[in-house]
């Protein structure tokens, strides 16, 4: 049934067979998950998300249940890059779909370095997460205003060789403003969004549950917000971009194809349906095939 329905897409020369990403920090490198089923069938896996030195991540509650959703403060407990260079990479190329490095850093010299080392490396794109704290201006991230993040784009890009995808935070001063600037400074994509700064409180230790007090916001709760952000950033940019927020469904991800969004990414699902990716395939393909569409980019941005 597949076979009747184009599914491939292209994003900065990159194709992918078809637009299913699993998202950084829900996969791991897809190891766990190949052993329930073939994850070579996705369009990409974005790998977990790497720093330039290994971490090991935060300490206390990691993860805390929310209604139709999850809160995170996990970190990126990581390798680091040399280590995901050394044996990482061999472990997703068998899957034989599109990898995708995530990178995150603390700093503009991590991040360049980082870049610079995985731009030599054997990956398809990389993808760079600025919603990292940036510790030399008082744990502000790069993503929250908009020429902090041209800054480090611009720089990483000019050590970059590799398709470059810019990962953009819902918790930006004007999301909008912001991937235009991170398009302006060299991005070959963007993909939106990343988690909300939420919070939650054990009301019987009356403390945060978290260590530190807010941490990350994902899951169907936040869908339509996810929705909205993507559909008002793919109006006014000019390189694809890979929708993320809240996707459970088939039907959930063609909101963001219709909404403009060239790929999407799959992530919290994951926790709740380990078989996610594969059954939204499926589901993916039967609904095209009943509604008549040959091509998935035939409806790509038609709301």
């Amino acid at each position: 049934m597949k076979d009747t329905v184009k599914l491939s897409v292209e994003i900065a020369g990159v194709t992918f067979k078809n637009p299913i990403i699993a998202a950084s920090g829900t996969f791991g490198f897809g190891e766990e998950y190949h052993e329930l089923y073939d994850v070579g069938c996705l369009g990409g896996i974005s790998s977990k998300g790497l720093t330039l030195h290994p971490k090991d991540g935060n300490e206390g509650v990691r993860v805390w249940e929310t209604a139709s959703g999850m809160m995170n403060s996990v970190g990126l407990q990581n390798p680091g890059v040399e280590a995901f260079i050394a044996t990482g990479i061999a472990q997703m190329r068998r899957f034989g779909n599109v990898l995708i490095a995530n990178m995150g850093g603390h700093s503009m010299e991590d991040y360049i370095t980082g870049a610079s080392m995985l731009s030599e490396a054997d990956i398809d794109m990389l993808e760079l997460n600025i919603s990292c704290p940036n510790v030399k201006s008082g744990g502000m991230a790069f993503g929250i205003k908009a020429d902090v993040a041209r800054e480090v784009v611009t720089a990483v890009r000019k050590v970059c060789h590799k398709p470059l995808i810019v990962k953009l935070s819902p918790n930006a001063e004007n999301i909008v403003e912001m991937a235009l600037a991170c398009e302006a400074a060299g991005a070959d994509a963007l993909s939106l969004v990343n988690t909300f700064q939420a919070m939650a409180i054990d009301i019987h230790k009356r403390t945060p549950v978290f260590n530190n007090v807010y941490a990350g916001l994902s899951g169907a709760a936040i869908k339509p917000i996810a929705l909205r952000m993507v559909h008002s950033v793919c109006k006014q940019v000019n390189v694809p971009v890979i929708g993320i927020g809240g996707i459970c469904t088939a039907e959930d991800m063609l909101e963001f194809v219709m909404a403009g969004a060239t790929a999407v990414q799959i992530g919290t699902i994951n926790f709740n349906n380990p078989m996610a990716g594969l059954d939204i395939l499926n589901n993916l393909s039967q609904f095209c095939q009943a509604e008549g569409i040959a091509d998935i980019n035939e409806i790509r941005g038609i709301c």
